[in-house]
């Protein structure tokens, strides 16, 4: 079976410019290996921690908390799935630490 990419993988396609090149690459292996069900929790994470980080600019420290227990959750079951989530957790972290100021 040919190899899935932008060309012929409609969440692929559509992620492709919207996303890091580290997710980007996280989504081509998940979506390779049948398991486009994860990527799109991978794309639901990617979108919280936006918006979090997004809700943290704007003095929403609040609305940032809650974006952030959302992705935990599929954090989590990410991690269950072992799916490799170091650059998101990453991510998270870092964003977790401007929440705590």
């Amino acid at each position: 079976m040919a190899k899935k990419s932008a060309r012929n993988n409609d969440l692929l396609f559509n992620s492709k410019t919207k996303t890091s090149p580290k997710i980007y690459s996280l989504l081509v292996d998940l979506v390779n290996e049948d398991r486009e069900n994860l990527a799109k929790i991978v794309l639901k994470v990617d979108y919280l921690l936006e918006y979090a980080s997004s809700a943290i600019k704007q003095k929403d420290f609040d609305e940032a908390k809650e974006a952030l227990e959302k992705a935990k959750t599929r954090i989590d079951k990410l991690k269950e799935e072992e799916v490799n989530i170091e650059h998101l957790e990453y991510l998270y972290e870092g964003i977790e630490k401007k929440v705590k100021r």
